[in-house]
């Protein structure tokens, strides 16, 4: 490899093992422990994304493009313990293993924006009923050879000096294990929407379809041993008193001793009953052979709750900057972790006026009083090139916790 690059990315992982090394290290694993476990705590801060691709410190320098996703990770990283959030930093950086099936068997064709900051329109592939045939059902199979080059080109740079650990848990997870992401992305809300009044029977078809080839990679995985506890997923800080603690390259575990997380985003729209119907009955069977469950993004879920309680293992949900907050805390009470998440907008997006962000998290905290509850910001798109003011956010959260938090 290039020499430069190697120099840059051992002065980065050193940079960043010293992050990992400290003590406020443990303090947190206890701190979220203790909290995903619904034992009282404060509540605990999570940044989840803070606009650094516009931030000076995010820009890589490393020739070779390879380098470019670790290169960013290490800077990410770097930033992010600078803002002085309950956030925990591991020892290790991942690399993902690659997967010969990845997808439906279908392309799925995106119409982007002459904005590299803008948006793009999915065109669906399943246009017409009968396009259902053209979908494959997803396996669980790793290429061996493309995933060991990945990973002896990263050992040979720095593999030295910090762990690097392999994920070979299955594709489909998080936003591709959910149903809801890639049925928005295969058939579009609009017509989903349609189809659940016009063809139900058709839709609960390729629903079934898409549940089931999500199980058979999840167990097909588990078989071969390749789930790992690096692979807990639950929008925050995975560590709890049930469950293992994450760490690199433990594999061979079962689902039952991991988080799952999954949201239902493109239901955002659809009444209680009919997410219930046409998703949460099909998220179910998946979700039930995890340890823990945390279910929620960005959609409102103020009048879900009740049927959310059909999740055995649930413990978070997300409450969004589009959520009645006190409708909420009130449904949700001590039984799960309410995962508050404030507009960013209202936060840092457009200016930073301590007066109004003050006011928000004070009354919604104040209606949160008897829930076990964390604050995550999350979905930055801008801090305005400013890159203290996320870190000043978390300052001033920090007073309003402790005014509210007694």
């Amino acid at each position: 490899m290039n020499t430069s690059d190697k120099v840059i990315l051992r002065d980065l992982t050193q940079r960043y093992l010293d992050i990992c090394r400290k003590d406020v290290q443990q303090e947190r694993r206890a701190l979220w422990r203790r909290h995903n476990s619904l034992k009282r705590n404060r509540p605990l801060i999570y940044i989840r994304a803070f606009a650094f691709d516009e931030l000076p410190q995010s820009r890589c320098v490393c020739q070779d493009p390879f380098f470019h996703d670790y290169e960013h990770s290490f800077r990410y990283l770097l930033f992010w313990d600078s803002l002085n959030d309950d956030s925990i930093f591991e020892p290790w950086i991942t690399v993902n293993a690659i997967h010969r099936c990845a997808g439906w068997g279908v392309d799925i064709p995106r119409r982007v924006s002459d904005d590299p900051r803008g948006s793009f329109k999915i065109d669906y592939p399943i246009k017409q009923l009968e396009d259902i045939e053209k979908l494959c059902a997803p396996r669980h199979e790793i290429d061996e050879a493309a995933t060991a080059e990945r990973l002896a080109r990263l050992q040979e740079a720095i593999g030295d000096l910090i762990t690097i650990n392999v994920d070979r848990a299955p594709s489909y997870r998080m936003w591709t294990g959910d149903i809801s992401t890639n049925l928005g992305h295969l058939r579009g809300m609009e017509h989903i929407m349609m189809d659940m009044l016009d063809h139900p029977e058709w839709l609960h078809r390729l629903v079934a379809f898409m549940r089931d080839g999500i199980l058979r990679t999840h167990e097909q995985a588990e078989a071969a041993g390749d789930w790992g506890l690096g692979a807990h997923q639950n929008q925050a800080m995975p560590y709890a008193g049930e469950l293992r603690d994450p760490a690199a390259n433990v594999n061979g575990v079962q689902r039952k001793e991991l988080w799952a997380f999954m949201a239902a985003q493109e239901f955002t729209c659809v009444s209680p009953e009919m997410h219930n119907e046409f998703l949460l009955q099909y998220q179910l069977p998946i979700l039930k052979a995890f340890g823990l469950v945390a279910y929620g993004c960005c959609e409102d879920l103020t009048r879900k709750i009740d049927i959310l309680r059909q999740i055995p293992n649930l413990r978070r949900i997300a409450v969004s900057p589009f959520a009645d907050v006190a409708r909420c805390a009130e449904q949700i009470g001590a039984d799960y972790i309410l995962s508050y998440r404030p507009s960013p907008t209202d936060m840092v997006g457009y200016d930073f006026n301590p007066d109004r962000i003050r006011r928000i998290l004070r009354h919604d905290l104040e209606a949160c009083r008897n829930c076990h509850v964390d604050i995550t910001l999350k979905d930055v798109e801008t801090v305005q090139d400013d890159p203290d003011r996320v870190r000043r956010w978390v300052a001033l959260t920090r007073e309003v916790i402790d005014s509210v938090w007694h």
